[in-house]
C-alpha cells in the first residue's frame, strides 16, 4: 500500500510542476484538453461572479469583482504549494514511516518545502535524505518563479491600462467609436492615423500578454466604466467605420489595425474555448447610424450612407462583435455602443467630490463633445 501512495505522490508532484511550468514559464497557449488551471479559473470565477450578484449593483459590485484577479492568483499559488507538500509527504511517509503517520510526514514536508529546517525531524535513510534535498530545491525554485512572475504580470497590466487611459479624452468614458471620430476628425491631420498605429501595437501586446498570462483578463481597470475589452471593441468599431462609411482617411492603416485587433479578440475567445454569441441588442441601429453619419457630416467629414456601405459595415461588425459579446458575458464586462445616445462626462472632467457637490454631473445631460468646442 505504501508503494501505491508513493506513486500517487510522485504523479501529483509531476502534475503540479507541469501545470506551474505551463502557466508561469511557457509563454504560449496550451491546447491540451484538460488543465487544472483552466478548470480552477472557470469554476472559481463562476462561483465568485454569481456570489457578486448578491451584492448591490454599482461600485461595490465592481469592487467585489475586481478582487477576483489578485485573490485567484494567490489561491492558485497556495493550491500548488499545498499539493506539492502533500505529494512529497506521501512519498516520505512511504519511504520512511513515522510514529505520527501522515500528519508528521506533512509537517516534515512543509518545513522542508519552505526551507524552514527546524531540525526536530530528520530523515534517517539515504532515500529520505535525497528526497528532502529534492523537495527543498523544488520549494526554493517554486517561490523564485512565483516572485519573478508577479512583476512581469503587473508590467503587462500597466502597459495595457496606459492605452485605456488615453481613450478617456479621445473616445469618452466608456469609449465609443462615434465619439472617437467626432473628437479626432479623420481629416484633421495625422492624429487619428497615429493613434491607429499605437492601437495596432497595443492589440498585439494584448494578444501576447493575455495568452501568456490568462489571469490578466480578470484584472479590471481603475475606473468601472473602462475595460480592456471595451477599449479593444472601440478600436475595432473605429476601424470598421473608417473602412466603410467614412472617407478621407488612410484606410490602409485602419485595415492593419482592424486585422490585428480582430486577431487578438478571436484568439482570446479561442483560448477560453468560448462560442461566439450574437447580442440581442444592436449596438448601432438604423437611428443611431443616421445620427452618427449626420454628426460626422456636420463636422466636415465625408461619409457614405448608401446601402452598400452600411451592408459592408454590418459584415465587418459580424467578424468580431459575437466574440466580444461572448467575452463580455464571461468576464462580466460591458461593451459600449458605437454611437452612445447619451454620454456622461469623461473621467478627467469629474471626480468623486465633484459628483457629491453636483449630482447633475453623473447624469450626463449633454454630450461631452460640446466641452471640446
Amino acid at each position: 500500500m505504501s508503494v501505491v501512495w508513493a506513486i500517487v505522490g510522485a504523479i501529483l508532484i509531476l502534475f503540479i510542476l507541469a501545470e506551474a511550468f505551463e502557466a508561469l514559464v511557457l509563454a504560449r497557449r496550451v491546447v491540451r484538453p484538460f488543465r487544472f488551471t483552466r478548470f480552477y479559473y472557470r469554476n472559481s470565477w463562476l462561483v465568485w461572479s454569481n456570489l457578486s450578484r448578491l451584492i448591490l449593483h454599482g461600485r461595490r459590485h465592481q469592487t467585489f469583482l475586481s478582487l477576483y484577479g489578485p485573490l485567484s492568483l494567490l489561491g492558485l499559488f497556495g493550491l500548488w504549494a499545498a499539493g506539492l507538500i502533500l505529494g512529497f509527504a506521501w512519498i516520505q511517509n512511504a519511504l520512511e514511516p513515522r510514529a505520527g503517520g501522515l500528519p508528521d510526514a506533512l509537517y516534515f514536508s512543509g518545513t522542508t518545502f519552505t526551507t524552514l529546517g527546524y531540525g526536530d525531524m530528520t530523515p534517517a535513510l539515504p532515500s529520505g535524505r535525497f528526497l528532502a534535498v529534492a523537495e527543498a530545491a523544488t520549494g526554493f525554485g517554486f517561490f523564485a518563479v512565483v516572485i519573478s512572475y508577479l512583476p512581469v504580470l503587473y508590467q503587462s497590466f500597466s502597459r495595457r491600462e496606459a492605452f485605456i487611459a488615453l481613450l478617456d479624452a479621445r473616445a469618452g468614458s466608456p469609449p465609443a467609436a462615434g465619439s472617437m471620430l467626432l473628437r479626432t476628425s479623420p481629416g484633421a491631420g495625422r492624429c487619428l492615423n497615429d493613434f491607429l498605429i499605437q492601437a495596432e501595437r497595443w492589440a498585439s501586446e494584448i494578444l501576447e500578454a493575455h495568452l501568456s498570462f490568462p489571469v490578466l483578463g480578470y484584472y479590471r481597470s481603475q475606473h468601472d466604466n473602462q475595460s480592456w475589452l471595451a477599449a479593444l471593441t472601440c478600436v475595432l468599431d473605429t476601424c470598421a467605420l473608417l473602412l466603410t462609411v467614412v472617407e478621407g482617411t488612410d484606410r490602409n492603416q485602419a485595415r492593419l489595425t482592424f486585422a490585428m485587433s480582430r486577431h487578438a479578440l478571436v484568439d482570446l475567445g479561442l483560448g477560453l474555448r468560448q462560442i461566439p454569441t450574437f447580442s440581442p441588442e444592436d449596438r448601432l441601429n438604423a437611428v443611431g447610424a443616421n445620427e452618427l453619419l449626420a454628426a460626422l457630416a456636420a463636422t466636415g467629414v465625408k461619409v457614405q450612407s448608401d446601402a452598400a456601405a452600411l451592408s459592408h459595415l454590418a459584415e465587418l461588425r459580424a467578424l468580431y462583435e459575437p466574440v466580444a459579446v461572448r467575452l463580455a458575458q464571461v468576464y462580466r464586462l460591458d461593451i459600449p455602443g458605437i454611437w452612445p445616445l447619451q454620454e456622461k462626462p469623461d473621467n478627467w472632467q469629474t471626480s468623486a467630490w465633484m459628483r457629491q457637490a453636483n449630482p447633475l454631473l453623473s447624469l450626463g445631460s449633454e454630450r461631452t463633445d460640446d466641452h471640446f468646442q
